[in-house]
């Protein structure tokens, strides 16, 4: 692992640039921000509460899942979000013009429910969006997750599972035909089959047809990045690193990084063998070279 930079607020939803750069957002800070090759970190657009996951899409501008913000602890010189800010300001998905900077807010609701934690997101080739919802803690109490199909212009978002526990990273197979989610608190990957753009074969509640894998010990699961051969790569908090899963055999290699709160992976370089990784407890952007290619995502080009 080498250090592009550090001093980031609790960085995640990182997004490797044609240029070198990459894009990521600071929950903490609130901000969508830019770090350059050499390291420098320049703010974007002030989006105010948490944003969380990131995307480029397919009109070049950067959505956002943003969760309304986190209370923040620091232990032992390491940042950790945990339950609902105080000045939380509602979950909402957020499309930011890379150009000018400005923040407009596409979703804060599906059918009459607040949105309470977006959280990542993912785009098909068909320009739509997954999306998922974390939702929030209240002390005793928390909010329960779900999975999300949308448009970009505004005019559509559905529910697609609920529930879905701690539903955190999102990502899609090289083909398509499956979505991927993975759930933080219990450290499961699902999947569900797709039949066409936002529609699932089977809309069952999750269960054990949808199960991929879940690592062995104590550790907790965040956003993800797939390859380009369909391996699925999860970002994994307390046991920090990338758990890279073959969604065939469930079976699981795990990378060290030495940030027991890793939270994303992203894949750039002319080869895509570069995998860019958020330690966001140390706050700070990683590199490390990678054996097989990243899945080049939609819409970003080289």
């Amino acid at each position: 692992m080498r250090e592009i930079t550090s001093g980031l607020l609790f960085p995640e939803g990182p997004i490797a640039m044609p240029d070198g750069s990459v894009i990521l957002v600071e929950i903490a800070r609130g901000t969508l921000s830019r770090v350059t090759a050499e390291g420098k970190i320049e703010v974007i657009a002030e989006t105010g509460g948490g944003p969380n996951g990131a995307a480029l899409g397919p009109d070049g501008a950067v959505y956002i899942c943003n969760n309304g913000g986190f209370e923040w602890h620091n232990v032992n010189g390491l940042l950790f979000a945990g339950d609902i800010a105080e000045d939380y300001s509602g979950g909402r998905i957020e499309r930011v013009d890379l150009t000018t900077g400005k923040v407009d807010v596409l979703y804060t609701e599906v059918n009459g429910h607040p949105l309470r934690g977006p959280n990542d997101i993912v785009f098909d080739r068909q320009g739509g969006f997954w999306f998922t919802d974390l939702g929030k803690g209240h002390g005793r109490l928390k909010d329960r997750g779900a999975l999300f199909y949308a448009k970009t212009d505004g005019s559509h978002v559905e529910e697609m599972v609920f529930p879905v526990e701690t539903a955190n990273g999102v990502g899609l197979s090289p083909d398509e035909d499956y979505v991927y989610v993975a759930e933080t608190q219990g450290a499961r990957l699902w999947r569900w089959q797709l039949d066409g753009p936002g529609k699932l074969a089977d809309s069952g509640r999750t269960g054990q047809k949808n199960f991929v894998a879940s690592p062995a010990g104590y550790s907790f699961f965040d956003s993800m990045a797939v390859e380009a051969d369909g391996t699925v790569c999860v970002a994994t908090i307390i046991n920090g690193g990338i758990s890279r899963i073959n969604p065939q055999t469930g079976e699981i290699a795990h990378i060290q990084t030495g940030d027991p709160m890793t939270t994303n992976i992203c894949f750039g370089g002319d080869d895509l063998k570069t995998a860019y990784i958020t330690a966001s407890g140390t706050g700070r952007l990683l590199a490390t070279d990678w054996d097989t290619p990243g899945l080049p995502l939609n819409f970003l080009n080289r």
